[in-house]
């Protein structure tokens, strides 16, 4: 006995129904690279001098600068009033795809060469010869090829937390900065843009202990750490399958925020963001540079030997750090 043919209205809407889902996959394709396009061209570009081509892994040198311009007025008075910029926070970033990335902070206050300059706290690069300095110096102290840089400035960073909906941070005591701006309570606490900027930025931190306040990490270590903790909840609020429907308004903000090399392109920014949503905050490990303060005409911070050199082998190498 033949088989029956599908009625002909049933087969014709068999079709359309596949037509239109293959209109709608089109449709859902050229949005996702028009955002991107989109998304790229708000991002202001700056050509950096000495960075290495991208082989396989990548390493991107982040700074956050201490620019005054277009700070919001709820930032009035919490940090002073000076003008030009300096490098505020040094991070680098190592993507190895599929497993995890690492963030590697270098105090700002760490003892360097700075080529064609007398040795000097490593902030100074960016202070006489901009980016391409401040690259040069990273470079050539620590043995780290630089693939890509992206800057960001005070009201950016306010800005990208915002867009995420704000941080969740815990506290085991009250804490506050009156210099900042810090004004926490105990437990976990959602922060907006500008305490979370206060919290990371912070160099008079005080928690309420036996009944009064005490200072507490006030030196350039305990800070880098801070800007760790708030980075680590940042990305794990970006990451959230909670979050995924505000990822496109977060993309855009970012990239309204940002400086960027010129070869951070469409295709990198695609390559870096699948990285970044296939790992979760487990996959990300965040280190300091293992440093000691030392006071010689000035005070500085110097790596700790065997910790800082076996840090930063298993940076370059993209291995787990060394507990």
């Amino acid at each position: 006995m033949t088989a029956r043919s599908a009625p002909p209205r049933r087969a014709h809407r068999a079709r359309r129904i596949i037509l239109i889902g293959l209109m709608l996959g089109v449709a859902a394709v050229f949005a996702a690279i028009a955002l991107l396009l989109w998304t790229s061209s708000k991002v202001e570009r700056q050509e950096v001098a000495n960075l290495d081509p991208a082989d396989g892994q990548r390493n991107i040198l982040i700074v956050g600068t201490d620019s005054r311009e277009n700070l919001p007025d709820e930032f009035e008075g919490n940090f002073g009033k000076f003008s030009g910029s300096r490098t505020d926070v040094i991070m680098l970033v190592h993507f190895t795809p599929g497993e995890r990335a690492q963030i590697l902070s270098l105090p700002r206050d760490l003892k360097v060469d700075i080529p064609g300059h007398p040795t000097n706290r490593i902030n100074a690069a960016f202070a006489l010869g901009g980016p391409d300095l401040l690259v040069d110096t990273v470079r050539r102290n620590l043995d780290v090829q630089i693939n890509n840089y992206v800057e960001i400035d005070f009201a950016g960073f306010a800005a990208i937390v915002d867009a995420l909906g704000g941080v969740a941070m815990t506290f085991d005591h009250p804490a506050r900065d009156e210099k900042s701006g810090l004004n926490v309570d105990i437990g976990t606490q959602l922060l907006r843009g500008p305490q979370a900027l206060a919290y990371a930025r912070s160099r008079s931190y005080q928690e309420f202990r036996d009944g009064g306040w005490k200072s507490v990490g006030n030196n350039d270590i305990a800070r880098t750490e801070r800007q760790q903790e708030v980075l680590l909840a940042m990305f794990d609020r970006a990451t959230s399958k909670g979050n995924a429907f505000n990822l496109p308004g977060f993309a855009s903000t970012v990239a309204e925020h940002i400086t960027a090399d010129e070869s951070l392109t469409v295709g990198v920014m695609v390559e870096l963001g699948r990285a970044a949503l296939s790992l979760r905050s487990k996959d990300v490990e965040a280190m300091t540079l293992p440093v000691k303060i030392v006071t010689e005409e000035r005070s500085y911070v110097v790596p700790v030997e065997p910790e800082a050199t076996a840090v930063l082998e298993a940076f370059r190498a993209g291995l787990p750090f060394p507990s």
